[in-house]
């Protein structure tokens, strides 16, 4: 399945993307975009009476997208990673992002508010994660361990490039392999399942402004809930401030917030401000 998720998605993103293009500057055929880019923060102390400990942090990210435009269709794919280490004072390297997630999605323009969609979503770690809240660590996932891979058919509003928003019924499977404890079944108490099938409704919603020259706003919010279980919903809600300093130098604000209780009961949130180099590809 790893070898299966991994060729679909360089497939994907080998001829794709990034960020949202209004319709109207799309041309003809395909429109690739793509920014990576690295956060680094380092300090040192020698003989410093006033206390501290030698750190090394890293993050790698990409953001690669396609657009393919041939009126009324439209193909969008977007692949975003992260990737990052922090290394302190004799507490070693830990892992501080860790997560890949692709899309694509293919749409009609029907002439109407509205217009049919139909998306596929993978979400997995890119490799190793651990729990560093007890001692010793412990290691919680891994490349596709658990995946998630969700198919949604509905209907998109897309007007102009600031918003969009779309609604769908939906199906998403979870794999692992070694960390059941996201796809068991606790119900069946004599075996242990590693593949998990769920049907419900899917919301994803995006919005990208900018409100300066050199900075913009982008939030993403995308909701799950399951047909037996509508009272409850996975939410990701994942925001941006990107602040451009010039062609190769960025500042960032990123906060994330997870609400997945397969995954944890208490709600996740990230925070994290950078400065970094970016390089944009397309």
């Amino acid at each position: 399945m790893k070898i299966i998720i991994i060729t679909f998605v360089l497939f994907f993103t080998s001829i794709s993307f990034s960020q949202t293009v209004a319709d109207s500057l799309l041309k003809p055929g395909w429109n690739p975009n793509g920014v990576v880019g690295l956060n680094l923060s380092q300090i040192a102390f020698s003989n410093w009476t006033q206390g501290g400990s030698n750190s090394l942090a890293f993050t790698f990210y990409s953001n690669f997208g396609a657009v393919y435009f041939n009126y009324p269709w439209k193909w969008k794919s977007y692949l975003k990673s992260a990737f990052g280490r922090t290394k302190l004072e004799d507490a070693g390297y830990r892992t501080t992002d860790n997560e890949i997630y692709f899309e694509t999605l293919l749409s009609r323009d029907i002439n109407w508010a509205v217009d049919p969609y139909f998306a596929v979503t993978i979400r997995s770690a890119v490799t190793k994660g651990y729990d560093y809240t007890v001692t010793p660590s412990v290691q919680i996932v891994d490349f596709f361990d658990p995946g998630y891979v969700t198919e949604s058919l509905g209907f998109l509003y897309n007007e102009g490039s600031v918003f969009s928003t779309r609604l769908g019924l939906a199906i998403q499977q979870t794999f692992a392999k070694k960390f059941t404890g996201y796809t068991d079944d606790l119900e069946t108490l004599n075996e242990i399942e590693d593949f998990k099938f769920d049907t419900g409704l899917e919301s994803v919603s995006e919005l990208k402004y900018d409100f300066a020259t050199n900075m913009s706003y982008s939030s993403f919010l995308r909701l799950f809930s399951r047909f037996n279980q509508l009272d409850v919903w996975d939410i990701r809600w994942d925001n941006n401030i990107a602040a451009k300093v010039n062609d190769y130098v960025s500042v960032n604000l990123n906060v994330v917030l997870v609400h997945e209780i397969s995954q944890s009961r208490k709600t996740q949130l990230k925070e994290a401000l950078q400065l970094g180099i970016i390089y944009t590809i397309f």
